[in-house]
């Protein structure tokens, strides 16, 4: 089962972050098998973190819940909330196969809070463009609740405009970067 697990930070959690940088990165080894796509998101200024983005391959929600809540960012209080949902791969591959690197291009977390009937359940047509993307769902994936994909983009509208806009409570859209270790 694939789950999208977004922690966003607490204000002035940055210190923290750094502290705690290498605990991270050691906790999310212990998935690198599982792991489809992980990285930070960045405020305007493109420096500072805003939160962290992982799409990772678990047994069961209760694997997923495990795997967001005992994060040593999350036990620390460096963030203030997290967004767990099912997700389903629509492009089948992880973010390092993306055809497009690991480096190159503005890259943003686009993420669709549902409303109403299912959108975008098939990819959009440029989907080279793509570095991950699939529906958000509930626990057991009976539910539509939105949209993730992370996407190279010239600039945050058109990396918006991989969702059908108007079918959408809310669309956010972070910059986003490849994570983990280089």
């Amino acid at each position: 089962m694939e789950f999208f697990c977004y922690h966003r930070d607490r204000p002035g959690s940055l210190k923290l972050r750094h502290e705690l940088l290498e605990d991270h990165w050691s906790y999310m080894d212990g998935y690198a098998t599982q792991l489809i796509a992980r990285g930070p998101t960045f405020a305007a200024d493109g420096e500072t973190p805003t939160g962290s983005v992982h799409i990772v391959d678990l047994p069961d929600p209760a694997a997923a819940r495990a795997f967001a809540f005992d994060e040593p960012n999350y036990q620390a209080g460096a963030y203030r909330d997290v967004l767990l949902r099912r997700w389903r791969n629509l492009l089948g591959r992880s973010m390092w196969d993306f055809p497009g690197g690991r480096e190159g291009g503005n890259r943003y977390l686009v993420l669709g809070l549902g409303s109403g009937e299912p959108a975008d359940l098939v990819l959009p047509p440029d989907r080279d463009e793509l570095i991950a993307y699939g529906p958000l769902l509930s626990d057991d994936d009976t539910t539509w609740l939105g949209t993730a994909a992370l996407v190279r983009a010239t600039d945050p509208d058109t990396a918006r405009a991989v969702l059908t806009v108007d079918r959408y409570a809310d669309i956010e859209v972070h910059d986003w970067e490849f994570g983990g270790r280089r």
